[in-house]
C-alpha cells in the first residue's frame, strides 16, 4: 500500500520518539505499533513493518553503547547465538498457536517487576556478584527469551533487564546496553520470518527506521552521559506504560 508525504513524516516522528525510548528502557513498540495501525495498515503488515524499522533501532543502540564502552558485543556471542535460537523457535510456534493466551500472565510477571523495581531504589545502582555463571545464563535465558520475544513480544526488555541485574549482577546501565543487542538479535530473526511471509511494508519501515536511528543514537548517548537514577526511573515509566497497554488495549 502506498503511503502519502504527510503520513511518512508522522511515522518518522513516531520511530524517532520510539528509537529514543527503546534505546533507554525498552517498550519503543507501544509507540510504533499504534502509529502504524493509525496510518491505516492492517494488523499483520503493521506487526511485521514494525520488525524492520525497530531493528534499525536496536542495531544503532547496541553498536553506540559498544563504541561508549557500556558492553562488548565480543562476550556476549554465546547469548546472540541463544537468542536466536530461541526467537527463531518463537517465530516458528505462534504461527500454530494464539499468542494472546500469554497475555494475562505477562502483565502479571511485569506488574511483579515493577513492584520490585519501585520498592528497591538501590537495585541495579551498581555491579554485584554475579549468581549463575555467566554461560548458563545465556544459554538459559537467551533460549526463554528469545523464544518470547520471537513468539510474543510485549516487556522482553524489562525481561532481558531485570534478569541481567539480578542474576548477573550488572547495573541498570550495563544491563540496558546488553538488552538492546539481544533485541536486535530477536528482531532480525522475526523480521526474516515476516520477509519470508511477505509482509513488509518497506518504505514505511525504512522511513520509520532512519527516525529510529536518530532517536537511538541520542537515547544511548543519554544513558552514557547520565546517572542511574535516570535509567531506573525512565524504566519503571515505560514498564508501567507496557503494562498499561497490555491490560487497557
Amino acid at each position: 500500500m502506498e503511503l502519502d508525504l504527510l503520513t511518512l513524516f508522522w511515522l518518522f516522528l513516531a520511530g524517532g520518539l520510539a528509537g529514543f525510548v527503546d534505546s533507554i528502557a525498552g517498550g519503543g513498540g507501544i509507540i510504533t505499533l499504534p502509529a502504524l495501525l493509525a496510518a491505516g495498515i492492517p494488523p499483520y503488515q503493521a506487526l511485521a513493518t514494525n520488525k524492520l524499522q525497530s531493528s534499525f533501532g536496536s542495531f544503532t543502540a547496541a553498536m553506540n553503547y559498544a563504541r561508549l564502552g557500556l558492553m562488548n558485543p565480543k562476550e556476549l556471542l554465546l547469548g546472540v547465538l541463544f537468542t536466536l535460537i530461541g526467537a527463531a523457535t518463537g517465530a516458528t510456534v505462534v504461527q500454530y498457536f494464539p499468542a494472546d493466551r500469554l497475555e494475562s500472565l505477562i502483565v502479571v510477571m511485569l506488574i511483579v517487576i515493577f513492584v520490585y523495581t519501585a520498592l528497591t531504589p538501590k537495585l541495579g545502582f551498581e555491579p554485584r556478584p554475579h549468581r549463575i555463571p555467566h554461560g548458563l545464563f545465556y544459554i538459559l535465558f537467551g533460549l526463554l527469551i528469545g523464544f518470547y520475544d520471537g513468539f510474543f513480544g510485549p516487556g522482553t526488555g524489562s525481561f532481558w533487564t531485570m534478569a541481567l541485574v539480578l542474576l548477573l549482577g550488572l547495573d541498570l546501565k550495563a544491563a540496558t546496553a546488553q538488552t538492546k543487542l539481544f533485541n536486535f538479535t530477536s528482531n532480525i530473526v522475526s523480521l526474516v520470518v515476516f520477509i519470508y511471509a511477505g509482509l513488509v511494508l518497506w518504505v514505511a519501515g525504512v522511513v520509520m527506521g532512519m527516525g529510529q536511528i536518530v532517536g537511538a543514537f541520542l537515547g544511548s548517548t543519554m544513558v552514557h552521559k547520565r546517572e542511574v537514577k535516570f535509567v531506573r526511573v525512565f524504566f519503571l515509566v515505560v514498564t508501567g506504560a507496557t503494562i498499561l497497554k497490555l491490560v487497557l488495549f
